[in-house]
């Protein structure tokens, strides 16, 4: 009852706001178009500088919506031979809002872009158009980039293995197409550097993302990050992976498919014990190996081949369970991804130390401002509320939809749906009808196609060891006589067009053979067909063995089945199993929901301490004088020490001025410089100022000896290879604090409060042990001047543990 009223409430805001748009297109949009046609080419591409020139005068990008995007579009019709619609500027007002707009597949959102795009590239800050891979940014680029550069606009490319000139030029650019691995990356790239003409990026400003469920919801699970060589052997992974398959399920561990997750009984424990010839593997000395165990299992029992990753080139390379496509340059964290290299039999790759690390979600909010575009997003609406501030709005379609949705057909087991669906494919062939039948893994995907090669059908096959061909593919499946296989509707962005002949025969049909966990991922898979009022139809097959149903779907429905004593291939339309359908798929949702907020929660808490430990690192690339900053750290661990050896809060008496001297001569103070004697015949007032003058006037005599250019050199040196060294110790120490946390739940604690404050504490010490070895290093590294050929540099050689510390050697994770 509350669902129903709640949609009630939402479209009907939704109408009401298209409403309000539309009326902005036909009135203020639209009368524009006809002076716009009789402009020469050269007037219309320098409307571009006249709109500049007005936001510079004080009008708003909103001022100049109407004309701006009347100019898109004339340009786009000269250009591209392509006119927007009216719903398509529909679209790019709700982007230019800062909302997600879902526009049906073949609605064209790759041009619904331009208008948005152009209008806040005038301001000049830079506009990220973000897409899901390589070829599609590359395509839209070049495409859509016809546009910009006839109206005056520059654009720019960001794709894998650019060197550091190009990206810097792509960023540069008024329009930056790419990816949102290689976006996230170069940022956190960025806060690594030692100069700021390193950088690439400009402050973050407008970001449009495609396909904006794909990257906002099914890839923020992962975080991105970046990693180089650890120092841990990887004998033990390869030893795991021989001992583990020797256990038994149910007696020796046990599987939760629901939570995904795996756990050793005590008698698997036992077993192993005996196998390692390990006495308690919950010893402490034994944390590392009982971590890699567990790991070591997942990988056997939990992580699939061709369903999970693939093994391609003698590399695990992940599988995203949503899209289907091969993730490149991820990899699985906690030792999960060794694990899976032993269990294959391949070389591990030896465990390594995060550098740098960021969710999506943290990335992405970053924008001053956020857009997005999709097929499909309303299901997820609240999550992108909560997590982004970005409501969503759906665009009508520019013609009434045609595609005829079949209710699903169940079968008892997976063999008896798996005969239908080939009948299904078989009957439709005969006709030359054009059939799209989508798979939920790579498995599923080749056993299909096998019976297909039995049963005489030619098809083509898409899915993740296929990648390369993927959008040639997924533009022939609209061609008569075409059947092509697709694993999680790998191909998105890509256009199915109808061969000749075609619509006569009912369109594309488009075949689920199993649910998606969410059914947005479904209904992704139906939008392929129907496209701009072309007919089509879809309908999905199912049994009670799929995954969502075994898992899912409780004991009543096979019970049900059972009763009605229905044969293996004998197809049952029931309400009581599609409702139960979309129960099993909301569980799951708000289920992975759950993970994905988990997730933020916890790097939320690293998000502040990364924002005041970059911008921290930022101050020091900027600063040409770091002297100040030097000198009030000095002060401040001073001040600090007196209150630890020198408390006011006790007796003089209880002083210790020996520990005070001892401390501070670790640091700063020159040996025998103040006795204790010294100390203790004067008042605590005199002791800190009389410390903070021989610290003042050592480093004034550092200073003096190496030269003041030099000292502001080493000064921004050691800051930031103390910043950088410290800061990844603190996100190992954060990563083993979050691994532990989740146990805090049996005594009845909030992990996620435990965390915040064992965080903070740990931050703190971070940032003082920063400030002790900044100073440390400042008042006792050894430099040696040596000049070189020509006799005319000076160049500070500093000692071993500073030699790199203008340098960064990372491997991305």
């Amino acid at each position: 009852m509350f669902d129903k009223f709640f949609d009630r409430l939402f479209n009907g805001s939704n109408e009401k706001e298209i409403k309000k748009i539309r009326k902005i297109v036909e009135r203020e949009i639209n009368p524009l178009e006809e002076s716009l046609m009789k402009l020469s080419d050269s007037s219309l591409s320098s409307k571009t500088v006249e709109f500049k020139n007005r936001l510079q005068k004080g009008e708003t990008l909103d001022d100049i919506l109407p004309e701006a995007f009347a100019v898109v579009r004339e340009a786009s019709r000269r250009v591209l031979g392509m006119r927007h619609f009216d719903t398509q500027l529909i679209g790019g007002i709700v982007l230019h809002r800062g909302n997600i707009a879902e526009m049906s597949t073949g609605e064209g959102k790759t041009l619904v872009a331009t208008a948005p795009v152009y209008l806040n590239a005038l301001a000049g800050k830079g506009v990220h158009v973000i897409t899901v891979n390589d070829y599609l940014a590359k395509r839209d680029s070049e495409w859509m980039g016809q546009v910009y550069k006839f109206l005056g606009l520059s654009v720019g490319l960001i794709i894998h293995d650019l060197d550091f000139n190009q990206r810097k030029i792509a960023y540069n650019s008024d329009i930056t197409y790419g990816t949102n691995n290689e976006f996230g990356f170069d940022y956190l790239r960025d806060n690594m550097v030692v100069s700021l003409n390193q950088m690439v990026q400009r402050p973050l400003h407008f970001c449009l993302i495609d396909e904006v469920d794909s990257i906002l919801i099914d890839e923020a699970r992962t975080p991105l990050i970046i990693s180089g060589p650890g120092q841990k052997s990887t004998d033990n992974y390869y030893v795991l992976a021989k001992l583990v398959p020797k256990l038994k399920a149910e007696e020796d561990y046990t599987i939760d498919e629901k939570q995904k997750t795996v756990a050793p009984t005590e008698k698997g424990v036992a077993k192993m014990e005996k196998l390692l010839n390990v006495e308690n593997l919950y010893d402490p000395e034994n944390i590392e190996l009982n971590h890699l165990f567990v790991q070591a299992l997942r990988a056997q029992t939990m992580m699939i081949k061709d369903r999970d990753y693939v093994v391609k080139d003698n590399e695990v390379i992940i599988v995203d369970e949503f899209t289907g496509r091969l993730m490149y340059g991820r990899r699985y964290s906690d030792g999960l991804h060794q694990a899976i290299e032993a269990k294959e039999g391949l070389q591990v790759a030896r465990e390594s130390q995060t550098l740098a690390t960021i969710t999506f979600q943290n990335y992405f909010r970053m924008y001053s401002k956020l857009a997005g575009m999709t097929g499909t997003a309303k299901t997820e609406e609240q999550e992108f509320i909560k997590i982004y501030g970005l409501p969503v709005l759906q665009i009508p379609t520019n013609k009434p939809i045609q595609r005829k949705d079949l209710p699903d057909v169940v079968y008892k087991t997976q063999k008896g749906k798996y005969k239908a669906v080939v009948r299904e494919i078989q009957r439709r062939h005969a006709t030359g009808q054009p059939m799209l039948i989508g798979t939920t893994s790579i498995e599923q995907s080749e056993q299909l196609s096998h019976m297909l090669k039995n049963a005489g059908v030619v098809h083509n096959v898409l899915n993740a060891k296929y990648h390369e061909k993927e959008a040639m593919i997924v533009a022939q499946a609209g061609q008569k006589g075409q059947v092509t296989i697709a694993t999680n509707m790998a191909g998105r962005g890509t256009d199915i067009t109808l061969g000749e002949g075609v619509p006569e025969l009912g369109g594309l049909a488009i075949i689920g053979t199993e649910r998606h966990e969410s059914r947005r991922i479904d209904n992704q898979l139906r939008g392929r067909a129907g496209r701009q009022g072309d007919p089509g139809s879809s309908q999905f097959f199912l049994s009670l063995e799929d995954d969502l149903m075994r898992i899912f779907g409780g004991d009543n429905i096979k019970n049900f089945m059972d009763k009605m004593g229905l044969e293996d291939d004998e197809e049952i339309k029931s309400k009581m199993v599609s409702n139960a359908i979309r129960k099993a798929q909301k569980r799951v949702e708000n289920r992975n929901f759950d993970i994905r907020k988990y997730v933020l929660e916890y790097d939320d808490v690293m998000n502040q301490q990364r924002k005041v430990i970059y911008e921290q690192r930022h101050k020091v690339l900027i600063g040409e004088n770091l002297k100040e900053q030097i000198l009030a750290m000095i002060d401040g661990l001073i001040s600090d020490a007196m209150n630890i050896y020198v408390d006011p809060k006790v007796y003089p008496e209880e002083w210790d001025f020996e520990e005070l001297i001892k401390y501070c001569e670790k640091y700063f103070l020159i040996p025998g410089e103040i006795t204790v004697e010294q100390a203790e015949n004067l008042s605590r007032e005199d002791v800190e100022k009389t410390l903070i003058e021989f610290a003042h006037k050592t480093y004034e005599n550092r200073e003096n000896s190496i030269g003041a250019p030099l000292m502001r050199e080493l000064e921004k040196a050691v800051m930031l290879k103390v910043i950088d060294s410290k800061w990844m110790e603190h996100l190992d120490d954060m990563d083993m604090l979050k691994e532990g946390i989740g146990l805090r739940s049996y005594g009845q604690r909030n992990p996620i409060i435990e965390y915040k404050v064992e965080a903070f504490d740990m931050f703190e010490e971070m940032q003082h042990a920063m400030v002790e070895m900044i100073i440390m290093y400042l008042y006792h590294i050894q430099v040696r001047v040596e000049n070189d050929q020509n006799n005319t540099t000076n160049v500070p050689k500093t000692e071993d543990h500073l030699k790199d510390a203008t340098e960064h050697y990372v491997d991305e994770n």
